[in-house]
């Protein structure tokens, strides 16, 4: 990646971040001086200007400038939409995702940072799937996804999902492949078999990739226990274990339908949380994707271990498994960041969008009670995330010493035709900011956005690759699989009615979180 150049960044406003007082610094008429990929300076744009008059300038007195969002929960490029699998609640979409065309990792992985970095998305924690095949499989996947992200210029934490057992229903593997057809069995049980690395040997692997990629100040590498119902007590020990050694975060899946929660009861006689209470894994290193059905008990717990919960709106509305209890999680001073999952409300990668959904989500009928502030939400998308994917000294916040990762928004746009100056900034920019706004991004002080468009890829040439690939005829391999799919999927349906009850209410807040 070439070294960013030392320049001025000036803004007619700038949103730098939130202060003591819960409120978000904003500065009129100002110039942020960015030295070697960093925030140096911050002040009034004629005294940094006539200080510095050979700095190239970027922005302008149109420009609002705010720290790079982050989408704290991603898994991959192409939608599941885009794939043809259609939605159905968690426990009947996954299994689908094994009959999806193969597109290359570089492609797929593009595909949804040309959406964040466009949107004003600069980092990311991407949570890949898991690990198939051997080693060298492995180490091609990893090397592939964070070679794309450099490549366009994206900052990003790498995670991949760990489990050993129960990989499609809450049942033993073993119990579905008996119950389906011969060659689907067949089909599946190889399946399984590729994935079931022994985890003291995918912890050796982390240590490999620690290794490899450690030493660049735009990648952070984390841990990803997939679930509960996903990992034995010996593995998710083995796992923090690790983490605390390497000192890095841990992003875990929890709760996120109400079929989990009554897995962990019905298994460990706790709820989820409690049990991880048990084991020693709650700590400020730990982040819990989703946490639809947190119970009150379950989040004084994470509050007093300094956990954190990554909010991941649009996906649980779009599968149905529930909505989180945020403001619950704020007054116990819960720390919550935000993801996007596969993909948001409009099937795509725009965190101006979800902050949007998170701010009315979260509203509650109530005449005095409180709620997520857009000061506290915008916090979720840059600093609590920033924290989350493994970044929380370097982003998330512009101040002098963090990296320059910075946002400017056509405030023109953003503000059209006009806004009344009474109205707080943070709110005209939650409410109103669209990804049309955004005009130029940078990354480490590096412009990777101009003009509202990727400049470090050949933009049209990967979404023509996309398309291409999208279009090509499915393989026979591919037709096998969705086949084999179309086997599994009912089987499974059965085991998990056999399993589980359906507890079905007339949609509301979850009642395990009131």
């Amino acid at each position: 990646m070439t070294k960013a150049p030392d320049c001025l960044i000036e803004a007619g406003a700038i949103l730098c971040g939130v202060d003591d007082a819960g409120a978000f610094t904003v500065l009129s008429d100002a110039a942020i001086r960015v030295e070697s990929g960093n925030v140096a300076e911050i002040g009034p744009l004629a005294h940094l200007r006539g200080r510095y008059p050979d700095l190239p300038r970027y922005g302008g007195a149109g420009m609002i400038a705010m720290p790079g969002m982050v989408n704290g929960h991603h898994h991959s490029g192409i939608t599941p939409l885009m794939h043809g699998v259609p939605f159905a609640p968690l426990e009947f979409w996954l299994p689908r995702f094994r009959a999806q065309r193969r597109v290359p990792l570089r492609l797929d992985t593009l595909y949804s940072a040309i959406e964040m970095l466009e949107s004003g998305t600069t980092t990311v924690h991407h949570i890949h799937g898991g690990m198939s095949g051997g080693a060298d499989n492995w180490h091609q996947t990893v090397d592939g996804v964070l070679a794309a992200y450099g490549e366009i210029g994206m900052r990003a934490g790498f995670s991949f999902m760990i489990r050993d057992r129960n990989r499609v229903t809450y049942e033993d593997d073993g119990a579905l492949l008996a119950d389906l057809p011969t060659d689907a069995a067949e089909w599946l049980g190889a399946q399984l078999a590729a994935e079931a690395a022994p985890v003291p040997e995918l912890m050796r692997f982390y240590a490999e990739i620690r290794e490899r990629w450690g030493q660049s100040d735009h990648v952070r590498l984390n841990l990803a226990p997939a679930n509960l119902h996903w990992c034995s007590d010996e593995t998710l020990g083995l796992i923090f274990e690790v983490a605390r050694n390497a000192g890095a975060q841990i992003h875990m899946h929890l709760l996120e339908t109400e079929r989990q929660a009554h897995f962990a009861r019905e298994r460990t006689g706790l709820s989820a949380v409690a049990h991880l209470h048990r084991l020693g894994c709650l700590g400020a290193n730990v982040t819990l994707g989703h946490g639809n059905w947190l119970s009150r008990d379950d989040m004084d717990l994470l509050a007093d271990h300094h956990c954190t919960i990554c909010h991941n709106a649009s996906s649980g509305l779009r599968l149905g498994s529930g909505i989180a209890p945020v403001n619950r999680m704020l007054e116990r001073g819960l720390g919550v960041a935000l993801g996007i999952d596969q993909s948001g409300i409009n099937d795509d990668r725009d965190m101006l969008a979800e902050i949007k959904l998170v701010w009315a989500l979260h509203r509650e009928t109530g005449l005095w009670n409180e709620r997520a502030s857009t000061t506290q939400i915008l916090r979720m998308a840059t600093e609590h995330g920033a924290m989350t994917a493994g970044f929380g000294d370097r982003i998330g916040r512009l101040e002098p010493g963090r990296a320059a990762d910075i946002v400017l928004l056509d405030r023109g746009k953003v503000e059209r035709p006009a806004v009344d100056p009474r109205t707080p900034l943070v709110d005209t920019v939650l409410m109103r900011a669209k990804s049309e706004a955004v005009d130029q991004v940078f990354v480490g002080g590096r412009l990777v956005v101009a003009n509202g468009r990727v400049i470090g890829i050949d933009r049209d040439a990967v979404m023509a690759e996309i398309a291409e690939e999208m279009r090509r005829p499915l393989t026979d391999a591919e037709l096998h699989a969705a086949a084999m799919i179309d086997q599994i999927v009912p089987v499974a349906m059965n085991q998990h009615r056999r399993l589980v009850a359906d507890t079905w209410r007339p949609y509301r807040y979850n009642s395990m979180a009131d």
